[in-house]
């Protein structure tokens, strides 16, 4: 699934090569991604000049010049891209908008069509309709704790929960918590003050060297977790040096379901709460 990087770096690319361009024709191949009727869609972007762009966790808005939103959501395997011509559209896209000055066409990809795409009058309004937290790059230390501190509730779900915080997807919280030292199964209410700063500080760490990257997970710092997970294919095949912490070389890393998530732990680096 596109997580905040991802979507991050799709932003990225579309305030490069989008804004300032006035839509003039809307391609639908497939209704299924859309969450605002076909014809609503056409009559709200057609004509219209993208502004600008934002984003709020994996939410990715083009901000239209009479300052509504385009809200694409890329649900499991969403993407987005750009070409001119129509034999050259990549496949699985959904939709497409074409750009007057650059003649690009901008493309809605998504192979299992678990995203979506609506209108949104303000980020406020859409985050209140979608009970979204914060995104996870603007969360103070203060509102961090604040919120884990009110939760008896295991921190890996409480973390994932796009209510208390928008952005975080499973492989990141099992990178946070490893990165801040803390067991996913501690109750939220259990963090002290400096472990939630600690966990805070690596949110933002894990976060921005992923968007640095652009997402590509090889690149990361061998200190990170996510050299070590089972599915990392950088390993030599048949060997199991994938599975040891980076931290500790004769520590294998755990894995376990948390909150019904696969989850990767360091024994050692995490300590399991009594």
């Amino acid at each position: 699934m596109p997580e905040l990087p991802e979507v991050e770096t799709y932003r990225r690319f579309i305030d490069e090569v989008a804004v300032g361009q006035t839509i003039t024709g809307l391609d639908v191949f497939d209704k299924h991604v859309l969450a605002v009727p076909e014809d609503e869609l056409r009559a709200a972007l057609l004509g219209r000049t993208i502004a600008g762009t934002g984003r709020l966790g994996k939410n990715c808005f083009l901000e239209l010049d009479n300052g509504r939103l385009l809200v694409l959501h890329f649900g499991m395997t969403g993407d987005i891209g750009a070409y001119r011509d129509a034999p050259d559209a990549p496949r699985f896209t959904r939709v497409a908008w074409q750009l007057a000055d650059s003649g690009l066409n901008l493309a809605f990809i998504d192979p299992r069509k678990f995203g979506r795409i609506r209108l949104a009058d303000s980020v406020e309004a859409y985050q209140k309709a979608k009970k979204l937290g914060p995104d996870a790059l603007q969360i103070t230390p203060a509102e961090l704790h604040q919120k884990l501190s009110r939760r008896k509730v295991l921190v890996k779900p409480l973390l994932l929960d796009q209510g208390l915080t928008a952005g975080l997807g499973n492989w990141i919280v099992d990178e946070v918590l490893f990165q801040a030292s803390i067991h996913p199964e501690r109750l939220g209410n259990s963090l002290s003050e400096q472990e939630t700063t600690a966990l805070h500080a690596a949110i933002q760490q894990v976060l921005t060297t992923a968007i640095q990257h652009e997402a590509n997970y090889r690149h990361f710092p061998k200190e990170f977790l996510i050299h070590a997970r089972e599915w990392d294919d950088s390993a030599t095949p048949g060997s199991d040096a994938h599975t040891f912490c980076p931290r500790h070389a004769a520590v294998k890393i755990a894995k376990s379901y948390v909150g019904g998530r696969a989850t990767y732990t360091c024994p050692v680096c995490q300590p399991a709460p009594a």
